[in-house]
């Protein structure tokens, strides 16, 4: 199981949200390009980076930094937050990105399975749900459409990776949702990175019986509940 940091970037700075409310943030770094750096330098084999300005706003608002984080740090980089086209996510693909997160255009496009064939291995859809159900625009828009019905529908039309946030866990500390982490792998078929709620080592443990690809971790990091070596430590044991 890979231990994936998460670096979200609000305003060229590095932030945390608490359950994707931008009215609850926590700053931490003002150079996100210094927090890749570090984790790096703690044993990281992949960042996950969310351009928040861009998961409202539609279009990569963030990519400058981006492409130093990719440039500089030389580490596969998993981005999500705007990424409503092929050709926006060609265009981060360009700079050097590895896998480019399709969440909201994965519900909405109706070419999307051609996206996702074109891209292979670039594309990955990004399932964000509260209760069960999906949320889109940056979690901002919430769905009637269930995380599990989705998720095959997705998979039928060529999803070969899924990142799967529980909202409500996100940034909480309180422990993945190891329920609905369950109920999806019980429908999928492709590979699964789960994402929200971890807090401790203990979270990470109850993560290793589950036949997830890897995990991402933001808050825990940051606040310091979590550390990075620890971590990819236990995964490689378990």
């Amino acid at each position: 199981m890979e231990i994936i940091p998460a670096i979200d970037i609000k305003g060229g700075k590095c932030v945390r949200l608490t359950q994707g409310k931008f009215d609850q943030q926590q700053l931490y770094s003002d150079d996100p390009v210094k927090v890749a750096k570090r984790w790096k330098d703690e044993g990281a084999t992949r960042l996950h980076i969310i351009d928040l300005d861009a998961a409202r706003l539609g279009t990569p608002q963030n990519k400058d930094i981006v492409r130093d984080i990719v440039r500089i740090i030389g580490l596969p980089v998993q981005y999500g937050g705007g990424v409503r086209s092929a050709e926006i996510a060609e265009g981060m693909i360009n700079i050097g990105v590895d896998r480019v997160v399709f969440g909201t255009a994965a519900m909405q496009d109706p070419q999307i399975g051609e996206t996702l064939a074109k891209l292979g291995d670039h594309a990955v859809v990004g399932i964000d749900a509260t209760n069960g159900f999906v949320a889109t625009h940056g979690w901002q828009q919430a769905t009637r459409v269930k995380a599990t019905d989705f998720t095959l529908d997705i998979i039928k039309r060529g999803a070969r990776r899924i990142v799967f946030t529980d909202i409500a866990r996100d940034g909480m500390l309180t422990g993945p949702n190891i329920d609905a982490i369950r109920a999806i792998l019980a429908v999928c078929t492709v590979p699964i990175i789960a994402s929200g709620g971890v807090g401790t080592l203990k979270d990470i443990e109850a993560l290793l019986p589950l036949d997830v690809e890897g995990v991402i971790i933001g808050k825990s990091l940051y606040e310091g509940t979590v550390k990075l070596p620890e971590a990819i430590a236990l995964a490689a044991a378990g």
